[in-house]
């Protein structure tokens, strides 16, 4: 018989099933935290649960996490796993650990079908999406992992970013339950200010978003204009850039911030030059009227052979976030961590199958010259 794995389900989700079984809403709480909060996977270990209800949850009902392929510690603290999703695929979680707040970076899917020239995960190619178990059992896995190996009671994950393998808004479905736990009291509380999803820029999923669960949004911009963001982000042909900056200002009328995430990958001769600050600049006053309304997040690139791109010197990087600074624009640049075990930014591939030939759709794309556009 089929048992249904519990971390699927999203509080409401759950209290469903438990009803479906002839139980009380309440029990529905009580199972909800004993998952999330305790990290629990027997049912006997539940002891405020009625035994009639143990025994039927254990004929029914399951607490399966994910299996863990590797586990690699960098020396700056951060902690990558690869977890097996099977039938070959993997997906990758990063924990990085800072003095304030411990940060999970949460994969969605097996692989990517956007196809971003810079990031080895789209170089894999696109398998299927997670489901909302699969997502939260990364999440479940390293907050109880990490008090264990920390010998504490004390939650270690503050906050979560979606910003793993995949593009969260294309499993939108999954993903929407799986953030509505990461929030819920009953689970892990975290809130919407430390909850991020990262997007290549899925307009309209962004304006369900924005209804159905508006958390902290980051943006993957990479560039100041329409021809430069298509061959460097190919979702821009369908999304341009106009239709995009709307969709940012009509998010931020529900976000739990009042400035939207734009993260910009700094590739060498490609959009660190001089006049792709200003063109950035532009096109935030443009759609801002005026008003700051949004932060550049200035990311390292992370090199990888497949790329035929080079990362920005030190220099371009702070000369880039200088202009930005002195335009008014919140600019930051990020510390690159964990990437002496391919875990930072844009690195995590996990072994991913290819079925929308990403090498193929790659190859083409860096036979197209990458020159600056004024």
């Amino acid at each position: 018989m089929t048992t249904t794995n519990l971390l699927n389900f999203d509080l409401q989700g759950l209290t469903a099933y438990c009803e479906s079984l002839g139980e009380k809403r309440f029990r529905a709480t009580q199972l909800y935290r004993w998952i999330h909060q305790r990290g629990a996977s027997d049912f006997d270990q539940m002891t405020d649960l009625a035994k009639s209800l143990r025994e039927k949850l254990k004929g029914q009902a399951q607490i399966v996490g994910l299996p863990v392929i590797t586990q690699h510690i960098s020396q700056d603290g951060t902690i990558k796993w690869l977890f097996d999703v099977g039938d070959g695929n993997a997906v990758e979680s990063v924990f990085i650990p800072e003095d304030d707040r411990g940060t999970l970076c949460v994969s969605s899917q097996a692989g990517c079908a956007v196809g971003c020239r810079f990031c080895s995960t789209g170089h894999q190619g696109f398998s299927r999406n997670l489901t909302t178990g699969e997502i939260l059992a990364q999440l479940w896995f390293a907050e109880h992992f990490l008090r264990k190996h920390l010998h504490t009671e004390e939650r270690v994950i503050t906050n979560v970013v979606m910003m793993g393998m995949g593009e969260p808004l294309q499993n939108y479905s999954a993903l929407v339950p799986a953030l509505r736990t990461m929030l819920d009291d009953h689970a892990y509380g975290l809130s919407r200010r430390r909850v991020t999803v990262s997007t290549s820029g899925v307009v309209p999923m962004m304006d369900r978003l924005s209804q159905d669960c508006a958390v902290a949004l980051a943006v993957s911009l990479h560039a100041p204009n329409d021809p430069l963001r298509e061959n460097l982000v190919p979702l821009n042909k369908k999304y341009p850039l106009d239709e995009l900056m709307q969709a940012c200002i009509r998010y931020l009328e529900f976000a739990p911030r009042d400035f939207i995430t734009f993260e910009y990958c700094m590739l060498d001769g490609v959009n660190d030059q001089p006049e792709h600050a200003q063109q950035l600049i532009e096109l935030i006053r443009k759609h801002g009227k005026g008003k700051p309304w949004c932060k550049l997040n200035l990311i390292p690139f992370n090199p990888f052979p497949a790329s035929g791109l080079l990362r920005s010197s030190n220099a371009a990087v702070a000369a880039f976030a200088k202009v930005l600074s002195d335009a008014g624009i919140v600019t930051t640049v990020r510390k690159t961590r964990g990437d002496d075990i391919d875990a930072a930014c844009g690195q995590l591939a996990g072994d991913v199958k290819d079925r929308t030939r990403a090498a193929e759709r790659m190859a083409k794309q860096r036979t197209i010259p990458l020159t600056p556009i004024s």
